[in-house]
């Protein structure tokens, strides 16, 4: 098993239909201890209950991903809990309804900013975090989630695609700095999937019908399949690679038309 021995830490897991349950699944049948954040003190009992098959795993409120002192208080509380931990899982994202609906050109100063703080500083700030209290072994893995929109226009994705290539850049500049200390940074740009997120994307169905006509293996891709190939990155296996953005999108970004 990839993960054998292995506890990683996975960021905003809200249901059973997101990638990051999907990234769950895959790490937990690959011996990987979980331990997850979730947003909102009243989804207690609906996270547990979610995360019951995961034996052994526990779960923190996160409320602010990208507040500082809050972030540094719940990751001092998972490091007095559980030791060290192998792997920091990154499945945050967020833009205002209107922000996503409206033209891109009306985007607010407020909805910009906003979408920016969740979505792409809220990554560099784990990094940040965990490095500072010593939360990391040796050899960590840490991934995002990003996704086509960041350098390819979208109809409805708008803001969400200038956090995205925000949140890549990241990936890179975080790749330089952590692997002074061998430790490794990249992003999955998971295909589209019908997750609760995407239902703020209008007309989201004929994305996925796109895809399952263009793409060079017709078909849309699961988040199991998403959580595998992230299980791939954060296991001794992708030991030579970082700083990339992995495509996990049964082929549709190589097509030109």
């Amino acid at each position: 098993m990839l993960l054998e021995g292995k506890k990683i830490l996975i960021m905003g897991i809200r249901n059973k239909w997101s990638i990051a349950f999907g990234i769950a699944k895959s790490a937990y049948e690959n011996g990987a201890k979980l331990i997850f954040t979730y947003m909102g003190e009243e989804n207690k009992e609906k996270i547990e209950e979610l995360i019951s098959e995961f034996k052994g795993s526990k779960a923190y409120v996160l409320n602010a991903a990208s507040e500082d002192e809050m972030v540094k208080e719940v990751f001092t509380k998972i490091k007095q809990e559980n030791g060290k931990i192998d792997g920091i899982v990154h499945a945050i994202a967020h833009a205002n309804t209107e922000d996503l609906h409206n033209d891109f050109i009306y985007t607010s100063k407020e909805g910009y900013a906003h979408a920016c703080d969740v979505s792409s500083y809220s990554f560099v700030l784990a990094a940040r975090m965990a490095k500072e209290i010593d939360l990391l072994n040796e050899n960590a893995s840490l991934v995002t989630l990003t996704y086509h929109g960041s350098n390819k226009v979208i109809d409805s994705y708008n803001v969400m695609g200038v956090a995205k290539a925000a949140l890549e850049a990241s990936v890179r500049y975080l790749a330089e700095n952590l692997g002074r200390e061998q430790m490794r940074v990249n992003a999955v740009s998971a295909g589209p999937i019908k997750t609760l997120s995407a239902k703020g994307i209008k007309d989201f169905s004929s994305i996925l019908n796109v895809i399952e006509e263009k793409a060079p293996l017709h078909k849309n891709v699961t988040t199991y399949q998403v959580g595998n190939v992230v299980t791939f990155l954060l296991s001794p296996m992708s030991e030579a690679i970082t700083g990339q953005i992995v495509y996990a999108d049964n082929g549709y970004n190589i097509m030109g038309v």
